[in-house]
């Protein structure tokens, strides 16, 4: 018996958008590990090729890619990857430190006893990671297994999260994968961690909030110097010419 026209178009409907699926995950993955470098032309018949994908839903993945601020779209080139100038990313730092200090202090207030136990395991197996017990770099993984998303997430405030855990998330994380193997970063980074489920743990979300903002805020100090080893000029005097 053949299917009815309309089961048939579902049933490409749904091939096409697990093929989008696919592409967004793995290009947005290719992004934020470096694999595909920031400012990388993003050709959309190479990709149409490489994933055997028809130009629909590839647009479809590019659009969402878009949406989270991991491709911009340049007028006459097409679509790029996101390469932040060094402002714009002390900015984000910046917006970082403010908006995750204000979670983690909702957090302290919110979390329930069995969502502090869960952040306490994810210190855990930050710990047992090779790369982090070699002292070469800091466990980065996403989502629930993420130390930042699981506390904004526990802030129950939904528009912080949302824009915290979505909008921004993978921008974010593209640049805290690349600045995160400084050399005792990802062991005094842990440390900071810890200090700040603590303050959580004890319902203090004064305190929770000083260390978080605290902790970015050195993250955010790490990119300045950086930026002043490569170019020679600190950024404050730069900003002012």
């Amino acid at each position: 018996m053949q299917p009815a026209a309309s089961e048939t178009v579902d049933n490409l409907a749904g091939e096409s958008h697990t093929l989008s699926e696919q592409v967004f995950r793995t290009v947005q993955a290719a992004i934020v590990k470096g694999d595909i470098p920031p400012g990388s032309k993003i050709s959309e018949p190479e990709l149409a090729r490489t994933y055997g994908i028809s130009r629909g839903p590839l647009r479809e993945a590019i659009h969402r890619l878009e949406g989270q601020r991991l491709l911009v779209r340049v007028p006459h080139v097409g679509a790029r990857v996101v390469s932040l100038s060094h402002r714009e990313l002390i900015e984000l730092y910046q917006i970082r430190e403010s908006l995750e200090g204000l979670a983690c202090r909702l957090a302290a207030e919110n979390m329930t006893a069995q969502e502090v136990a869960e952040l306490r395991e994810i210190l855990a197996t930050h710990e047992r990671d090779a790369a982090f017990q070699a002292g070469i770099d800091y466990f980065q993984q996403e989502g629930d297994y993420d130390f930042h998303y699981k506390i904004i997430r526990g802030s129950r405030n939904q528009m912080l999260a949302k824009l915290l855990t979505e909008e921004l998330y993978q921008l974010v994380r593209m640049y805290r994968l690349q600045y995160s193997a400084t050399p005792n970063r990802p062991q005094q980074a842990f440390k900071e961690h810890h200090r700040i489920l603590d303050a959580i743990a004890d319902g203090d979300g004064e305190l929770a909030e000083l260390l978080m903002r605290r902790h970015i805020a050195t993250s955010r100090r790490n990119v300045e110097r950086h930026y002043q080893a490569s170019n020679g000029t600190p950024l404050s005097v730069r900003g002012k010419s």
